[in-house]
């Protein structure tokens, strides 16, 4: 307002003629968009990044190497961690495909920083609570950086001992030294509200992972924002009438980063993003769905195949995933034929007409149910980034098998 209204006077005087009107306005306006412009550019701007498996063989390479202007790193997934503490690489780095993959980034200004995995949490403790073990591990690290010539390195340790903590943290600290110039990534885990994890928020709440420290000693902070499942128990109660078990509900994902966001700049933080789903077999009895027994994970197109073959519609759930249910061959018999509300998404069908016949017979039956990260899932939490006035997003994972509409999310 006060750009438009800095000159009452030559608005309203009879000789300012329509030139000089028509320049003032030309003025304001471009001072106005000047002033507009680099809180939308900040927001805009996301840096981009993913894992790519080693289990995928070539089609992970292959598939971001057609897309890497969309990228701003990648992590070759990688390397995990040998029983006698020493790095085993995981990916046979001088396959063609991920030569001209890691070629390419380099011409594209594309950064490269492999993952060190290991979910052996003992073996974690061991090996960074011992001095002389620490810094061995810190060593071949820097040596496996500097000779593949990569622009940093990705830690994603999980499955640690609460005792371990101090412990990683040191460890961060000094590996981030050591590193000097290049760039410290960490993937840590998603963090429920103690008030949505629990009924009752125990006292003495310990964790494996100091937030503050990584924070502090890591270059960006990774939270992998993934694997919700029945994590929030508030959620679950607000989604309660029809399954509920997600990869990640966009809702959740707004609590855990901003939890993050108090020790961790938010300067420094990428948010993990699934392009993955999962099946389970849900146990429903009367009035509720009982249990969530895990099938497996599975790929969109995975989902999509599966979802044709059982001759079921699919829908958007509450989480904002892509989602459908289907009565298996002992159960469909049971539950066919059930009537369920004219509104109920066509995804959810087969799960209303199973909890139709709980309530009806007082018996319990079962059904699948399978929900995915698809584009417009991934849309919704890099629009949350933004919001959020996050670094970036970390997208997991790239094995060409993802949604392929996501990479229109990101490239130009």
């Amino acid at each position: 307002m006060s750009v438009f209204m800095s000159h009452p006077i030559m608005l309203s005087s009879p000789s300012y003629n329509r030139r000089e009107l028509a320049i003032s306005f030309i003025i304001a306006l471009f001072l106005l968009l000047a002033c507009l412009t680099p809180a939308y550019a900040v927001a805009a701007e996301l840096e981009v990044s993913g894992w790519i498996p080693y289990w995928s063989g070539t089609k992970g390479p292959k598939d971001v190497q057609k897309h890497l202007n969309a990228l701003s790193e990648i992590h070759p997934f990688g390397y995990s961690i040998k029983e006698d503490g020493t790095l085993h690489n995981l990916v046979d780095i001088e396959n063609s495909s991920w030569e001209k993959l890691i070629l390419r980034a380099r011409e594209g200004d594309v950064l490269v920083s492999p993952t060190i995995t290991t979910s052996d949490g003992a073996l974690v403790h061991e090996l960074l609570s011992d001095e002389e073990k620490r810094e061995k591990h810190i060593a071949e690290i820097i040596e496996m950086v500097e000779e593949g010539g990569y622009d940093g390195v990705n830690i994603d340790y999980e499955g640690k001992k609460t005792e371990t903590k101090e412990y990683f943290s040191l460890f961060l600290r000094e590996l981030k030294s050591a590193l000097r110039e290049k760039r410290l990534s960490c993937a840590i885990e998603a963090r429920t509200p103690p008030d949505s994890l629990y009924k009752t928020v125990p006292e003495n709440l310990e964790y494996a992972n100091d937030y503050k420290q990584i924070g502090l000693s890591c270059d960006v902070v990774e939270i992998m924002a993934y694997d919700q499942q029945r994590a929030d128990i508030k959620l679950n109660n607000t989604r309660r009438g029809m399954p509920y078990m997600p990869v990640a509900d966009v809702d959740w994902v707004r609590k855990v980063v901003n939890l993050a966001a108090i020790t961790i700049p938010e300067e420094k933080i990428i948010l993990g993003i699934p392009t993955y789903g999962t099946e389970y077999e849900v146990t429903v009895s009367p009035n509720w769905f009982q249990d969530y027994k895990r099938v497996r994970a599975l790929n969109p197109d995975a989902a999509t195949a599966l979802a044709k073959k059982q001759k079921v519609k699919m829908s958007r759930n509450s989480a904002g995933e892509m989602a459908f249910s289907y009565a298996t061959d002992a159960t469909s018999s049971k539950v066919k034929g059930y009537k369920v509300p004219s509104r109920t998404p066509g995804g959810n069908k087969v799960a209303a007409q199973a909890l139709a016949y709980a309530n009806k017979t007082g018996k319990t039956t079962y059904f699948n149910v399978v929900s995915w990260s698809d584009a417009d899932a991934i849309e919704a939490k890099v629009k949350l980034a933004r919001e959020l006035d996050l670094r970036g997003v970390a997208i997991f994972k790239f094995d060409g098998e993802e949604d392929p509409d996501l990479w229109d999310l990101f490239e130009e």
